[in-house]
């Protein structure tokens, strides 16, 4: 059974830093995509970035570019989000997902439990 499990969440003041981590098994990694979505109360899921299998490509939403940066490592099956100068905004329940890189964005194939991130002011 396929698990993907979101670490690194907390409470942090605005302006600090936060790393997520997302550590996969029984799924073959490397032939996946990988995502991290957020959903703050009362709105829609977001896919905040992704990469590609082999890291070469990635994607951001413009609300994070130059402050957040994804990476992963095919050999330890983990997917990482440095988040950076983080905002109020910010604020959310963060999940790892994976997918084909084209449909990811709405329909990927596997989600974790969620990691809730808290930024104050």
């Amino acid at each position: 059974q396929v698990q993907l499990v979101e670490s690194g969440g907390g409470f942090v003041q605005a302006g600090g830093s936060l790393r997520l981590s997302c550590a996969a098994s029984e799924l073959p990694f490397s032939r996946y995509a990988m995502g991290w979505f957020r959903q703050a109360p009362g709105k829609e899921r977001e896919l905040v970035a992704a990469v590609s299998r082999t890291g070469v490509y990635t994607y951001y939403a413009d609300s994070v570019k130059g402050r957040f940066t994804i990476s992963r490592d095919n050999a330890k099956n983990t997917v990482y989000l440095q988040m950076d100068s983080l905002k109020p905004e910010d604020t959310a329940v963060y999940y790892c997902a994976a997918g084909p890189w084209l449909q990811l964005h709405r329909r990927p194939d596997y989600w974790g439990q969620g990691t809730q991130v808290t930024v104050s002011s």
